[in-house]
């Protein structure tokens, strides 16, 4: 992982994203980990590790076309160089949308159920550790996805959590990312930054 990123690495990054074709889905497809469905719980579907380097090829092919290499290096020189991780999380039969729930107060009574809290994804632990260190975000943040039919009823199907890093606190090529599911066994991947720009 290049950090910090020279001129030239962020002209090169620049140019990346303005590929709009399958050089740059094959780019960026090296940065995420797809993972097995468990057996219950929630699928934590993905883990993407979204280099400094990544996140400008990133910026750049979501820009309009009067983006230019030399604002892509005046938006860098101006920020933090930054690691952001991207969570994907898919509810499944065991982990669905409804959750049980007494209907009364007494043992006994029937169960209900309620729907899955819009921010269920906060019940959701992340631990990135890097040479035996367990490293702080900057910032973290979730939003929640929906599969709606075509009567326009909606349901909630999962949720993209982010976690926002300084790219210098990482000191080593093999960071260990786990995730913690409130239901279900932890999820545990590394990334091999010797590998990525």
């Amino acid at each position: 992982m290049d950090t910090p990123l020279s001129e030239e690495a962020v002209r090169d990054a620049y140019f990346l994203g303005q590929h709009h074709d399958q050089t740059l889905t094959d780019f960026l497809n090296k940065y995420t980990k797809s993972l097995p469905m468990p057996k219950t719980g929630p699928y934590i579907a993905s883990i993407t590790f979204l280099t400094p380097f990544a996140l400008i090829v990133q910026e750049s092919n979501q820009r309009t076309t009067s983006y230019s290499a030399q604002q892509a290096e005046q938006d860098h020189r101006d920020q933090q160089e930054i690691v952001r991780i991207v969570i994907q999380i898919q509810l499944t039969q065991s982990y669905g949308a409804l959750t049980p729930t007494p209907t009364g107060s007494r043992s006994g009574s029937p169960i209900g159920f309620a729907k899955r809290p819009d921010d269920f994804w906060k019940d959701f632990k992340l631990q990135v550790v890097d040479k035996d260190t367990t490293l702080v975000p900057l910032s973290s943040s979730g939003d929640s996805f929906y599969s709606c039919d075509n009567d326009g009823g909606c349901v909630i199907s999962g949720a993209t959590l982010r976690f926002e890093f300084s790219a210098s606190s990482f000191k080593s090529d093999s960071p260990n990312i786990q995730v913690t599911p409130p239901e279900g066994d932890p999820v545990s991947v590394e990334f091999d930054l010797s590998r990525l720009r």
